[in-house]
């Protein structure tokens, strides 16, 4: 569970509908034909802009967003580098039954396990990578969609009300839910769109760019331990992909960790 969007998302909505609250009643926020125009108008236009396999594969791809956690750089890199260790000592086999922290890097080890060619190995796992940054990147397209097209939505929904209240000027009754249908949908599309649909966009992009980077990182290290490079160096490469800030860290602490072994 990534709680900084569960906490970010309804931390946003709690503070809004607090001052709802604190200024009046409830009820006057609440308008169905607003929603619907919205939240129905939305979803079918965006529908209309993506295949229908597209459409509901993003929906599959934002739970993501809230329940998706990827292994940090520095545990994957020790993790790989142990692999490393293990591989070099006892063989390839010898990481048959282990578990490993995503899928991604146990079918690369199964490869390596099964014996596959290098070139193999490096075209499946860069095939598996690019379908998986495809996947997520057409969700994020959804989502930005619908970020897009919720406010359009509010506007015409505005337009809507507007219309109906000049014309039924002469029924001082009609002015009141005219005017909240105009009112509301700019309000439902703006809370949509900035509220919801563009976080979580943003969160299935920051998503592909960490688990893209990942796999990468996986990659590399798969093909120089398939290729009997001393984990030691395998290590070094890996530091690559830390930031500099971290990456001078790892260093410091390497040689810290060879001063303490020699004394």
């Amino acid at each position: 569970m990534d709680i900084a969007t569960l906490v970010g998302l309804l931390g946003a909505m709690g503070i809004i509908f607090a001052a709802i609250l604190i200024g009046g009643s409830a009820g006057m926020f609440v308008n169905p034909p607003s929603l619907l125009i919205v939240i129905g108008g939305t979803l079918f236009v965006v529908m209309a802009k993506f295949s229908m396999g597209q459409f509901l594969g993003a929906v599959k791809v934002a739970s993501r967003a809230f329940r998706f956690k990827l292994p940090s750089v520095e545990s994957t890199i020790s993790e790989l580098v142990d692999v490393a260790q293990i591989a070099r000592k006892g063989g390839l086999l010898g990481l048959e039954d282990r578990e490993f922290s995503t899928d991604f890097m146990k079918k690369g080890i199964q490869l390596l396990v099964d014996g596959q060619e290098r070139d193999v190995v490096r075209s499946l796992l860069q095939k598996d990578r690019s379908l998986t940054l495809e996947e997520n990147q057409w969700g994020a397209k959804v989502f930005t969609a619908m970020a897009d097209v919720a406010p359009a939505m509010g506007m015409i929904g505005t337009l809507i009300g507007l219309v109906q209240m000049l014309a039924n000027m002469e029924d001082p009754k009609s002015i009141g839910p005219a005017m909240a249908v105009a009112l509301l949908t700019t309000l439902y599309g703006a809370m949509l769109a900035n509220m919801v649909f563009m976080p979580i966009a943003d969160k299935l992009a920051l998503r592909m760019t960490e688990e893209s980077r990942l796999q990468a990182l996986t990659i590399d290290a798969l093909l120089a331990i398939q290729s009997g490079q001393n984990p030691r160096m395998t290590e070094e490469m890996l530091r690559s992909y830390l930031p500099v800030a971290k990456r001078d860290q790892a260093l410091d602490d390497g040689a810290a960790s060879g001063a303490g072994e020699e004394g």
